[in-house]
């Protein structure tokens, strides 16, 4: 008996392995059918896109390439021709970004090789050189006999070098002028210092200028003062002198104490002198009665 139930068991299992395999099979299956039917619809959509563009309706083209890539991430050819769409509108941003789209979707080698060649058209167009050589490099690694890409990767080159001196020439230039600007710069800064120090000399000048107009003023004044001293002591005949002298010099019509002791000593003598004369007109007088009364 328990034999019988352990081989029940395992009919079970193997079974149940058999449904799920089964079922795992059906559903890849049915998965698989899917991506069909989405990736045949993706194809007919890219070529409504192509008959769109070939009409130069390029709105149209643009809404059906779309749709194409919605329907089926593996259709490397929507991103592709919608990138050489987006590149004939120089619209060179979004190509790129559809051609690296399509670069990352694509399995075969050639439509690798396709899109990086255009990548680097983008980057030629955008005057990126040093990408446009890797995208081209990248190309040729995909599809190694391709001349033109050769011959794009060699001109991309060329044209990176020239680009590459032009910058270092304008570095060097760039240097030369930043250090040509730090020595105005510096000399600015020298001339400002100068300036200052000239200014502040020329203040302390002036203001020795005005100190020693202040001093020649004064002794101007005081020289001025000393010449009228002296001019009044050689003319005290002309009521210059100072106040202590003016006060002590008579008025115009006054004498000094001098001139009155000198007039009071001469009206004394002319006294005496008439004195002497009536004196002797005295003597003589009598004299003369004397002889009229005899």
């Amino acid at each position: 008996m328990k034999i019988i139930k352990k081989q029940h068991n395992m009919n079970k299992i193997v079974l149940l392995l058999f449904f799920v395999t089964l079922s795992s099979f059906a559903q890849d299956r049915k998965e698989e059918k899917r991506k069909e039917k989405a990736q045949i619809e993706s194809t007919d959509l890219t070529w409504e896109g192509n008959k769109d563009l070939s009409e130069n309706d390029f709105v149209s083209a643009e809404v059906d390439y779309r749709k194409a890539i919605a329907k089926s991430g593996e259709n490397n050819a929507a991103p592709y021709n919608l990138g050489n769409a987006y590149y004939n509108k120089e619209t060179y941003s979004e190509a790129f970004g559809r051609y690296k789209q399509a670069g990352e979707v694509a399995t075969a080698k050639e439509d690798k090789h396709k899109a990086y060649h255009n990548m680097g058209n983008v980057f030629m167009k955008q005057k990126e050189y040093e990408k446009a050589v890797e995208a081209y490099k990248e190309a040729l690694r995909n599809n190694p006999k391709d001349e033109e890409t050769r011959y794009n990767l060699a001109l991309a080159k060329e044209l990176l070098k020239k680009q590459q001196d032009e910058q270092q020439k304008n570095d060097d230039n760039k240097d030369d002028q930043d250090q040509k600007d730090k020595q105005d710069q510096e000399q600015d800064q020298k001339n400002e210092g100068d300036n200052k120090e000239d200014q502040k000399d020329q203040d302390d000048s002036d203001k020795n200028d005005q100190g020693d107009k202040g001093d020649e003023k004064k002794e101007d004044n005081k020289e001025g003062d000393g010449d009228k001293k002296e001019e009044d002591k050689k003319q005290p005949e002309q009521g210059d002198k100072p106040q202590e002298q003016q006060q002590q010099q008579p008025r115009p019509n006054q004498l000094s104490k001098q001139q009155i002791q000198n007039l009071l000593e001469a009206m004394q003598n002319e006294e005496k002198k008439v004195q002497e004369k009536i004196d002797a007109k005295k003597v003589k007088g009598a004299k003369v009665k004397n002889e009229k009364d005899w």
